[in-house]
């Protein structure tokens, strides 16, 4: 093992706010009942200490924090993390049991719903009994809830690097084009304006296939007559960014048009119900009252939307029974959607970020339905 001190070396500007997000969760183990709490899932260790790396753990305690990573990532960690690094030579959960031991942790917190069953034995005994394993869930996920400003103008950024790469590769598409070169060039185009790599893999569905909410491109080609669903999104800077338009290929006739804009009506109720305060609920409900009144309720078959950020599906689930309140300064999806079998689907999304009085639309596409 091999200790390192990253204050010798060249950090992050913001490392002071991974700092205040590390002594939020130090001044909530008390009132958990946790001497400590081992995160090991890679977007809260993100969250908590800036790390980018693909294997490491963090002890949280009261008064201190140590960070365990391997050889690897020795020079990355010392650059990046604020608090204490531990490089171990072997591997990570038994050298953090270990430091468990020593400072005699009795109630160690862990993400249950982060870890395989067969780490948390592994961890279980190495702590040879000195201490408790407490689950803990969704605590970090709340926490990254509501959005530092330096974390809004990453989101920022990847919405607006989403949105470019779009508006480019449209003009490399038209009747003939095939769904998974459409895809590829997406994803290109991003890559090209910054982004690091899709935020997840890019949807590209036509004719029939565009009811398939979660379709994956295929060598189909589009065809004259056709809806396109296009869902896609950048990541950069560790954030992410979605947005979901529509395209048909040819003229679209008056029963395209019909639900196209109930679909439009349906997501401008919900944007117009976004505020602080108000239930994640209550926006989904307002999304569907517009689609009953067209009677297409029951062709919506997932929630209006969710939150994004260092993943792109976080809390608040935007779904019908959802309580959460928002507050100022989260970022969620609006994208309620239809899905007709043997016609196709209409989904229309933008991403916002809450505010005080409503929400601020961060997506900047337009949405008429875009002709190829």
């Amino acid at each position: 093992m091999q200790w390192s001190w990253p204050g010798n070396s060249k950090l992050p500007n913001n490392h002071l706010e991974y700092a205040r997000r590390r002594d939020a969760v130090a001044a909530g183990l008390a009132a958990r009942r946790l001497d400590a709490l081992a995160v090991s899932f890679g977007p809260n260790l993100r969250y908590l200490t800036g790390f980018t790396g693909s294997n490491g753990m963090l002890l949280q305690l009261p008064d201190d924090a140590v960070f365990f990573t391997d050889p690897r990532y020795a020079i990355q960690s010392a650059r990046e993390v604020s608090c204490r690094v531990w490089v171990c030579t072997g591997p990570i959960l038994p050298e953090l049991a270990a430091e468990a031991r020593k400072l005699r942790v009795r109630r160690l917190g862990f993400e249950s719903s982060r870890i395989t069953f067969e780490a948390s034995r592994i961890l279980e005994s190495a702590l040879q009994r000195s201490a408790t394993l407490v689950p803990v869930s969704g605590w970090l996920e709340t926490c990254r809830m509501v959005k530092a400003p330096e974390e809004l103008e990453r989101i920022r950024r990847a919405v607006h690097t989403n949105s470019a790469a779009f508006e480019q590769a449209l003009r490399h598409v038209r009747e003939g084009t095939r769904e998974q070169d459409f895809a590829a060039e997406l994803e290109y185009r991003m890559r090209r304006l910054g982004a690091e790599k899709p935020a997840f893999e890019t949807i590209v569905a036509s004719g029939e296939r565009s009811a398939l909410p979660h379709a994956q491109p295929t060598a189909a080609r589009l065809r004259a007559g056709e809806l396109v669903v296009v869902d896609m999104g950048a990541m950069q800077d560790g954030y992410t960014s979605d947005m979901t338009r529509m395209l048909f290929v040819g003229r679209p006739g008056s029963r395209v048009k019909r639900l196209y804009n109930a679909v439009l009506k349906a997501q401008a109720a919900a944007l117009a119900a976004v505020r602080a305060g108000v239930t994640a609920g209550h926006v989904d409900r307002c999304a569907r009252r517009v689609l009953a009144a067209e009677k297409l309720a029951h062709l919506f078959v997932h929630s209006t939307g969710h939150g994004l950020g260092l993943e792109i599906h976080e809390p608040p689930r935007l779904g019908r029974r959802d309580r959460t309140r928002l507050a100022e300064g989260m970022v969620v999806t609006i994208e309620p959607g239809i899905y007709l079998e043997g016609f196709g689907g209409i989904r229309i999304e933008d991403t916002v970020v809450v505010t005080r009085t409503g929400c601020e639309i961060l997506t900047p596409t337009p949405k008429p339905l875009r002709i190829v």
